[in-house]
Order: C-alpha cells, then structure tokens, then sequence
C-alpha cells in the first residue's frame, strides 16, 4: 500500500479531457510558426478562416495521444540509465529560469556569475534525495544569447547527471544538443539514450510562440524528451476556478502533446505545467499559493489517466528567504508531490516567483524532499513476528529500544534528518551555540562544497564543447573563466 491523492472523479476527468478536446477542436491554437503550422497539416489538422488558428479534430487528438509513450528513461553523461519517468517514482529536480542568486555567504540577492553555477551544480551533485540537474539559473557574466548552452556546458562538465533545461532562443536548442551529442556515438545514439529533458512553455491564451514552435521541432529532430509546461495563471489568463482552469491547463499541454506525437510518434513528452494564481491585491502571481498546488494536482490527475509521465513545480517557495514561509510551502509542495506521484518535481532552490534561487534553499529542499519520499513508501507487514508477540515483549521489558525487532528495521523505517532539522534537546542546542537554521545551512552547504569529488573531461572534448558556444558569440567575446575541476 502506497498513500495516494485523490482530488477529481473519473467522470470529471473525463469531462475535463472532453471540455479540452472541444477547446481544440473549436478555437486551436495559435502557432506562430509557418513551417510547424505547414507540417501540422499534413497530418490532418485545419486552419480556421477566421482566425488563422490551427484547429485538432478530436480523432487527430485521440490518434496522437495513443502514440505517447507512458514512460522513458534518461542517462547519464557516460550513457548509463539513470531516472525512469513514468514508472512511479518521484524524482525532486532543482527548479530552474531564476534571475538572481540569494548569496548564502553574505545574504544579499544579486546577479550571479559562472562561479556561482559551479558551484550550485558542485552542491546539486552530492544531494542524495535531487534525482538530477536542472540549468537553474542564469549567468550574468555570459552573453545572452549563448547562457542557455553556457549552463549546459558548465553542467556536463561538473557531473555525470542529467539535465532539466531548454533554450531561450529559437536557434539554441541544435548547439545544445550538438554539445550533448560529443558524448553519444552520433545523434542517433543521443536519442537512443537522452542525456537531458527539454521545457517547452506554451505562452498563454492557447497559444505557441516562435521560440517554442522552432524549439519543439528541434527537439522532435534531435530526440529530445520535452516537457509541455505552461504558466496557465488562474484569474489573469485561466479561471479562476480549479476545474474550470485545469480544462485551460490541459489544452494548452494537450496541443504540445499531440503536435510531438503526430511529428514523431513515440517522442517522450512530459504532460507539465508551472500554474500561478493572481493576487488579486497585491497584483503578483505566486506559484506557491494554495490555489496553484491543488491546480497542480488537478492536471496531475488528469494525465494519470492519459496514461502519461509528468511534471510539475513545486517544492518552491514565493517568499524571499530561507524562512517559516519558505519552509511551509515547499513542504505541503513536496508532500503533494509525492502523493500525487509526480514524475519530475522541479522547483527546489527556488524562491521569490522562481526570480532567485539560494544554494542554501537547495540544500534545505533535498532534506525536505527525503522525508517527503520516506512518507510515500509502501506499507507492508513484515511477516516475521506478530504484533502480538510485540506487545507480550514490551511488557515483560518495559521497551522495544533492545527488541530483535527494532534492531532490524529501524535503520529502514527511522528517517533521521541531518543536522538541518533540529532534533536535539535544548540543553544540548545551547551548548553547540545555539545555531538558527541560516547558520546550519551555510555550514551544511560549504561542507558538500568540499566533499563535491570532481569528475574528468577529454580536453578535446572540452575544447569542442566551448567551440560551439563560442559559434553563437559576438565576434571578440571570450567565455568566463571556470574553476579548477579540484
């Protein structure tokens, strides 16, 4: 037995599917891509008259959606399997598109450097309960139009993980998967054995900008697993109520779904989704409201029964540092998750409307995500001794401290927490200084900082690598320098 959420009814599901369907069929969507929108029609979608928006006949999206695949597996820099999506685990990722860092040296938020990823992807590394890596933030000290392929590079070449990322321009995505290529056989292999997942963010308003259009096809070209993730915003551009705004959400994911399917059927495509709710006073739209996680969990439901892998962003927070707020809603996130049984969570790190993001949050987040997980494991008897046998044993000696018992299943069943969780008494938290969690986590994050066992990269690999970003350079820009790998 595994705890399991339950929000929707099959029949409002079903409803929800069929209210998308009819979104689809009726107003489609608008594609601004003539080349995407060319391809579409061959396989037998139409062009509304009026508005010039591509319409899905429900059978086109019934066909498609028989093609996704359920799951899919992705490797690891060195082509080793790594994470199955789709096979009911949850996998925690760093949340990724922040701006700026919160420093966990000085405290101050500012814009971050190449420094500061390696850094974060030299933490991310040694998380026990951060399934990969996620580009979660952007250089400041790159051009760019290069930063996307820059994040890339810097990860591939500080682990041997997978990655969470995408590209911001419409012509990103064929370096970046030319960087990742350099360690596959060729691009058959790549696909064969993907090495990162790819976000395609519909823009609103069932709508695919010209940045998502090319990259999507250029996913679809290189075999690059996708996730469908659209910021639908209840009250601004969705509903503001939960089933109403979860039809929104599926149909926005519903088109990337059938779009991939029909260009390559079979493609692996997560059904995701990052939703907001608009504040109606303070005019800001949190993604860590109440609203947005049971919006979350709504669409989660739905693609279960699609019978697809999903994605989601929770585990973040919307307030600016690493406190009560900050603690409470990527808990109930996390929670959710795991109860929900998502298969990619992004969003650890992250605070302030996913704006910033805090290495100390991320090490914060991993020990929240590993409780999270422990709660989500199957129950099961052991089978070994009755309970009763239990209860006579307790009696005769006061306690099952020294119990045969107890000794061999709590090691499995106790979670003990690290030193981020205070479980000490309070005369002893006294004596070590009385330290607040700011403090434990700073000591926490320089610690794995320096526990961090580097990995090795062919020079020449390297030296092609940085070939490639530098093809998208002004002419004259230099990379930043990067660190020893030691």
């Amino acid at each position: 037995m595994r705890p399991t959420l339950n929000i929707l009814t099959p029949r409002q599901i079903v409803r929800i599917i069929a209210e998308a369907k009819h979104i689809l069929a009726e107003i489609g969507i608008e594609i601004d891509s003539a080349i995407l929108k060319e391809r579409l029609l061959t396989h037998g979608l139409t062009v509304d008259p009026g508005s010039d928006r591509l319409q899905f006949p429900s059978e086109i999206v019934d066909k498609a959606l028989a093609a996704a695949p359920g799951q899919f597996t992705l490797f690891n820099r060195d082509g080793e399997a790594h994470a199955t999506l789709g096979g009911g685990s949850v996998h925690f990722v760093p949340g990724s598109s922040a701006l700026k860092l919160l420093d966990h040296r000085t405290g101050s938020v500012r814009p971050a450097a190449t420094i500061d990823f390696v850094e974060y992807v030299r933490v991310a590394d040694t998380l026990e309960h951060i399934a990969y890596l996620a580009t979660a933030f952007s250089a400041n000290d790159i051009e760019p139009q290069v930063s996307d392929a820059w994040r890339l590079y810097l990860c591939l070449t500080n682990s041997l993980q997978p990655v969470v990322s995408g590209a911001f321009t419409a012509h990103g995505v064929p370096r970046m998967a030319e960087m990742m290529a350099l360690f596959r056989r060729d691009k058959t292999d790549l696909a064969r054995r993907p090495l990162a997942i790819f976000t395609i963010t519909p823009s609103g308003s069932f709508r695919y900008g010209e940045d998502s259009c090319q990259n999507l096809l250029d996913c679809l070209d290189w075999g690059i697993p996708i996730e469908i993730v659209p910021v639908t915003n209840m009250g601004l551009t969705a509903p503001v109520t939960l089933l109403e705004a979860t039809v929104f959400h599926t149909a926005d994911v519903l088109a990337g779904v059938v779009m991939a399917q029909l260009l390559r059927p079979g493609h692996p495509t997560l059904f995701g989704g990052a939703p907001a709710v608009f504040h109606m006073r303070e005019a800001t739209s949190p993604m860590a409201a109440i609203e947005a996680m049971h919006l979350t969990t709504a669409y989660v439901a739905v693609a279960r029964y699609l019978g697809l892998p999903t994605q989601a962003y929770l585990a973040l927070s919307d307030g600016k540092l690493l406190d009560a707020q900050a603690g409470a809603e990527s808990s109930a996130g996390a929670m959710l998750a795991v109860l929900s049984g998502i298969d990619s969570v992004s969003g650890s790190g992250m605070l302030d409307y996913v704006m910033t993001f805090s290495l100390a949050k991320l090490v914060f987040d991993n020990e929240i995500c590993g409780q999270a997980l422990h709660f989500a494991r199957d129950a099961a008897w052991t089978g070994e001794v009755s309970s009763l046998d239990l209860a006579r044993e307790l009696l005769a000696e006061g306690h099952l401290l020294t119990s045969e018992h107890t000794r061999r299943y709590w090691p499995d069943q106790l979670y003990l927490p690290g030193p981020l969780f205070d479980r000490t008494d309070r005369e002893r938290w006294h004596a070590s200084g009385s330290p607040s969690l700011w403090q434990r986590v700073v000591i926490e994050v320089e610690e794995r900082l320096a526990r961090y066992q580097p990995i090795s990269t062919d020079p020449h690999l390297d030296s092609e690598l940085r070939r490639l970003i530098r093809t998208g350079m002004s002419e004259g820009a230099r990379l930043p320098e990067t660190p020893e790998s030691s």
